[in-house]
């Protein structure tokens, strides 16, 4: 038992510090199906100024990530633009909401080699554009708003450096409907936009030291 405990005592330090000695970097781009929830996702039977954004339709977009870490933990900033159908009286009658922005945040993945699955969580900064009332002239749009984003995936590597990442994200933020002349100057009442994003995306890292 002692020569146990003293055997494990010298290999934790050696497995911490060949950790911390694992730096990596990597760069992706990926595609984005996106299926809206809650308020953001219900059908209204009339527009009003208390529900302005609603009605979303399934979603695709695209977008990109860059992460830097060392060992199993990492900071992470991405790119998003996704367009969702919305076949409501608030939308034009071929209406889209376009949603956009950035997110940065945490990731976490253990140290392995060909197999490596990730947590992550970031803090959002997206706005939404689209049509009101049935004309193009109405422009719908909102400021950019912190909001947050949670997900799961998997980095599968292929050909050495190269990585196909399939993942799974809930992003919500609540975002204020600016429509010139329809709603004054007051700030409108914040709505949910809440969606699941399935991403499929390739990926390129680059080692320093073991990754």
């Amino acid at each position: 038992m002692k020569a146990l405990f003293r055997t494990v005592l010298f290999t934790l330090p050696v497995l911490c510090a060949s950790s911390l000695s694992a730096q990596w970097i990597s760069f992706g781009l990926r595609g984005t199906g996106s299926i809206p929830t809650g308020s953001f996702a219900e059908t209204n039977a009339t527009a009003s100024n208390a529900v302005l954004i609603d009605g979303a339709k399934n979603g695709f977009g695209f977008g990109a990530d860059a992460s830097v870490g060392v060992g199993m933990l990492g900071v992470y900033a991405g790119f998003d633009h996704v367009k969702f159908d919305c076949n409501t009286a608030t939308c034009k009658t071929d209406g889209t909401y376009t949603l956009q922005g950035v997110t940065v945040g945490v990731k976490i993945s253990p140290l392995t080699t060909r197999f490596r699955p990730f947590v992550k969580g970031g803090v959002t900064f997206n706005d939404l554009k689209g049509g009101y009332g049935g004309s193009s002239s109405n422009g719908l749009s909102t400021d950019k708003t912190p909001g947050y984003e949670v997900g799961a995936g998997v980095d599968l590597t292929m050909l050495g450096l190269v990585s196909v990442t399939p993942q799974v994200r809930y992003i919500g933020q609540n975002l204020k409907a600016k429509i010139p002349d329809v709603i004054a100057p007051t700030p409108a009442t914040e709505q949910g936009v809440k969606y699941f994003s399935f991403d499929l995306g390739l990926s390129v890292h680059t080692p320093f030291g073991m990754r």
